[in-house]
């Protein structure tokens, strides 16, 4: 028989009885003395920290990148210099506006954030399984949430405050349109594809700039639900998604994906027929094929799910030379968001978690802060620069300049864009039992909104496409007159 050890407290005490608190006797109150009490509740008073404001219900998993195509003429990333290349790497999967306790099978955007363990620094990539976003402006992101989120007045999540946003922001049409398809609830995170969604860059030994997309094709293959399906399943298991990632990868079934890049050349940004910074649009597979670059394998299920899933820490900065960004604005503020809320919400030394801490040597002059748990660098000098040999910049490795165009200013995000093109080509683009599927949950979806708001998002679709507005007005009984009406 297995030997336990002895409990303790955390500073290592033993413990002697940990069913009985102190007490004056049988019938007396507790006594302030018991330490071993005081600890115990003040310690689960503190178990739960902040959860994410997005992203909530998320599982996760370690895995490798292995690299099977040549992109060493794009970028100086080591790990990029040759195939066979690998690195260790985990996985967050989740969705985007429910609370910690929402069912996984939520018609929702689902967060697709990787972090790669490479030989010059770590490498984040926040994606979702979309290729794009509902807006373009990092100014209405808080606002967009706050539609997706409680209504202030009743506490309840409210489908007018979702589409009252949607219809007066018809840059999110696109991506209305892929949520409400039948993609827009996936079997399992295993059967589900993963995008960049944000424009990246790489660039090369010789300054050379090319802008970038990256895309992960599940070889499971895509597998999606209905909305009985993922009903029917809610209300029998909340945990779907992350129940059926783990028991896969327990039972040796590790899940794929095929990662993918679309390149484009740096000047091509300035003639390009769409904006190729704009967080709502693709580019056509036709102008910008995908190639092959690696492999992506999830391989080990976490062994602490606070500690692995609940305090990963993505931000899309982390990028190693030869990667950067791009003037997407909506990565730009992410840029900051990211590691801001980490700081919020883990604390100020969550890089140095294990979950987040680089598998290279890592020389900074970080000190101090709550919750420093390592050695807090010793005795080595703590500023630069410095005559003690403390670590120096790096400048053989600075990224070129970014090319600049215009000055500086507030600019109208609509000016010039076209939000019903790509949302039409989408809607022609799919089957006739896909449209019907479309048109049938955007009008269930729609069914409880007010009138008036209806028929503001009627006219976006109308605008996308003719038959796209008229078949979800004919499932809501509104003649199309009427919605036209609403445009003169």
């Amino acid at each position: 028989m297995k030997t336990c050890p002895h409990q303790t407290t955390a500073a290592g005490t033993p413990v002697t009885d940990n069913q009985n608190s102190q007490s004056a006797g049988p019938r007396g109150p507790l006594l302030m003395q018991d330490y071993q009490l005081m600890e115990k509740m003040a310690h689960f008073n503190r178990e739960r920290m902040p959860e994410r404001v997005v992203h909530a219900k998320g599982a996760g998993a370690h895995g490798t990148l292995t690299i099977t195509g040549d992109l060493s003429r794009y970028t100086c990333a080591k790990l990029f210099a040759k195939v066979g290349n690998s690195c260790e790497m985990f996985a967050r999967f989740s969705t985007v506006a429910g609370e910690m306790g929402s069912a996984d099978t939520a018609r929702d955007p689902r967060g697709f954030a990787l972090k790669f363990y490479t030989e010059e620094g770590n490498w984040d990539l926040v994606g979702n399984n979309t290729p794009v976003f509902f807006v373009r402006d990092p100014l209405k992101f808080s606002d967009f949430i706050h539609s997706q989120k409680r209504d202030p007045a009743t506490g309840l999540r409210d489908n007018t405050m979702q589409w009252d946003f949607w219809s007066l922001s018809p840059e999110s049409l696109h991506q209305v349109t892929t949520l409400f398809s039948d993609r827009g609830i996936p079997a399992s995170l295993r059967h589900m594809n993963g995008y960049s969604s944000h424009t990246y860059s790489l660039w090369n030994a010789a300054g050379e700039r090319h802008w970038v997309k990256w895309h992960f094709k599940t070889l499971q293959g895509n597998k999606t639900l209905s909305n009985e399906e993922a009903a029917a399943i809610a209300g029998r298991d909340l945990d779907h998604h992350r129940r059926d990632l783990h028991a896969a990868i327990a039972r040796g079934e590790f899940p794929k994906w095929q990662v993918q890049i679309q390149i484009m050349p740096e000047r091509d940004a300035d003639t390009y027929r769409i904006h190729p910074f704009d967080l709502t649009k693709v580019w056509p597979h036709r102008d910008y094929p995908p190639m092959d670059v690696g492999i992506m394998e999830l391989k080990r299920n976490p062994r602490n799910y606070f500690a692995e899933v609940e305090q990963a820490a993505f931000e899309p900065g982390n990028m190693p030379p030869g990667m950067g960004a791009s003037p997407d604005k909506m990565l730009q503020a992410r840029l900051l968001s990211y590691p801001d809320a980490h700081r919020y919400r883990i604390g100020i030394n969550y890089a140095a978690l294990p979950i987040n801490k680089p598998h290279c040597p890592i020389s900074t002059y970080h000190r101090d802060g709550q919750s420093r748990f390592d050695g807090n660098g010793g005795g080595a000098v703590n500023y630069q620069p410095n005559s003690f040999g403390g670590p120096v910049e790096a400048s053989s490795v600075k990224e070129p300049p970014l090319r600049l165009q215009g000055d500086a200013g507030r600019y109208d995000h609509h000016d010039g864009n076209d939000d019903y093109q790509q949302a039409g080509d989408l809607f022609r683009l799919m089957s006739g039992g896909q449209q019907a599927q479309l048109l049938g949950n955007l009008a269930e979806a729609l069914r409880p909104v007010p009138r008036f708001i209806q028929l503001r998002q009627l006219l976006q679709f109308y605008r996308a496409d003719a038959a796209y507005g008229s078949g979800v007005a004919q499932r809501l009984g509104i003649a199309l007159d009427e919605v036209i009406g609403k445009a003169a």
